[in-house]
């Protein structure tokens, strides 16, 4: 895999508004050093990332994608030999996609996609050669990296590059029989579907990840929140409502279990969001404001001000609008 933290933290500084010369004042390193760094000339440290960690509000993510020595060499191996890979090698991509998924919640996607984007051209070459028991969990991790990139090109409303990716994540998981995995993929076309306007996209992709079968209680009870609203706003109000009574039964359900780990957002918090949508689509307005309140502010601190909580929020003015 390769090593993209220098053009994750250069973009990062920039979006802050950061020059290498004022950044490197702030943190007071010598200016001609941060610039060899990300410029990719020299490798960054740890303390280094750290501090721009803190400068940026990024959380330890940049830390999370400069690997250690040791998962260096795990990475260097395992691509050098794909037919070798072991199980160190798939923990430590695993990890590189964790921090990505903090940058996401903190930094503009458009900032993230280059490197995420290179990360899963390299992971997708060594699933290629790949060989042996640790294959199975390579192609996972593979499908979660790949829906990730396609959940960031959504994002930034780059849709025939989603739906690609999207599809492929799904491929990946179905090769598995990963049904969490590929129902988070199909949910991520629910959310494209819903930045496109489109109501029958809304309606068919979440129903199709909530029937998947594999798919955890909590993601089930999500898209069927989701899918509903996607009914209501097609006028077929008594669709949606079974959808919402089916969602409810889950309740207790998805409760008692811990999110999965590949949708680990998904409390029943997170889910007052949805909750909140299908209020809004069914003209529920006042249970809709109350639902999305809670939800947001049942995020975790960090999290509450994640690029994508503005839909959210916009759904929440609508529905205080119409109250």
């Amino acid at each position: 895999m390769r090593d993209e933290f220098a053009d994750v933290a250069r973009r990062a500084l920039y979006e802050r508004g950061y020059s290498i010369r004022a950044a490197a004042r702030t943190l007071n390193y010598d200016p001609a050093f941060l610039s060899r760094v990300l410029n990719g000339r020299q490798r960054a440290s740890p303390r280094l990332a750290r501090a721009l960690d803190d400068l940026l509000g990024t959380g330890g993510a940049l830390v999370g994608t400069l690997p250690g020595e040791d998962d260096r060499a795990r990475l260097a191996r395992g691509t050098a030999n794909p037919s070798r890979l072991d199980g160190g090698t798939v923990d430590a991509i695993a990890g590189v996609l964790a921090a990505y998924r903090r940058l996401d919640d903190t930094m503009p996607p458009r900032s993230v996609i280059p490197a995420v984007l290179a990360q899963t051209k390299e992971l997708m070459r060594l699933l290629k050669g790949a060989r042996g028991p640790h294959r199975d969990r390579l192609a996972e991790t593979a499908s979660e990296f790949v829906q990730f990139a396609g959940w960031l090109f959504a994002q930034e409303r780059q849709d025939r590059e989603a739906v690609r990716l999207l599809g492929e994540a799904v491929e990946l998981a179905d090769d598995t029989g990963n049904g969490t995995l590929a129902a988070q993929a199909l949910n991520f076309r629910g959310y494209l579907a819903r930045q496109q306007g489109s109501a029958q996209g809304v309606a068919r992709w979440y129903s199709a990840a909530a029937f998947t079968p594999g798919a955890h209680p909590a993601q089930r009870l999500g898209d069927l929140l989701q899918a509903a609203a996607g009914l209501a706003e097609l006028g077929s109000r008594d669709d949606a409502l079974r959808l919402v009574e089916h969602a409810e039964r889950l309740t207790d359900e998805a409760a008692a279990l811990p999110p999965p780990d590949t949708a680990y957002w998904l409390t029943p918090e997170f889910n007052r969001l949805n909750m909140g949508l299908a209020s809004l689509g069914l003209g529920r307005y006042a249970d809709a404001v109350d639902h999305i309140t809670a939800g947001l502010s049942g995020l975790p601190e960090e999290l509450r001000s994640a690029p994508w909580t503005g839909e959210h929020r916009a759904a929440l003015r609508r529905a205080q609008e119409a109250r």
